[in-house]
């Protein structure tokens, strides 16, 4: 029986480290945002006119992108949290034959749907850091 249930949790096993990787990566990029926006807090009071304006909008906008990450890694513990809670009432099920199929099924369903969520809120993330940071064409030689 217990073999069985082992069996059974493989597969919610592969979806928290899935989320861990996810993590893993969410947290890097939360990391280089916070140092980027330590360094621009340094320049701000040390910048005056446009330089001001660029620094003061770029603060604005990792700010932003602090808070989506945050939620990002929320959503996702959230679902690490939940597979847990999955894979400890399958051997609920398989320790004492109790019915807890529904449950079990709900639980799956919420950790895919805080997975989704989360990797939503870090693809808006990714198209938020590329759509700011754009090359000048005068860079751009031919």
């Amino acid at each position: 029986m217990i073999g069985e249930t082992i069996q059974l949790s493989l597969a919610p096993a592969f979806l928290l480290v899935a989320t861990s990787g996810i993590l893993n990566v969410v947290t890097g990029r939360l990391a280089r945002v916070v140092d980027r926006a330590r360094k621009l807090i340094e320049l701000h009071g040390a910048t005056r006119g446009v330089e001001h304006a660029r620094v003061v909008a770029e603060l604005r906008l990792l700010d932003r992108r602090m808070v989506i990450i945050n939620w990002s890694v929320g959503l996702a513990v959230a679902c690490g949290i939940t597979v847990c809670l999955m894979v400890a009432m399958l051997f609920f099920v398989g320790a004492g034959h109790i019915d807890l199929g529904l449950p079990v099924s709900a639980a799956f369903i919420v950790a895919m749907t805080l997975l989704l969520g989360s990797l939503l809120l870090f693809l808006i993330e990714v198209r938020l850091a590329i759509r700011t940071i754009h090359v000048p064409m005068e860079l751009l030689e031919k």
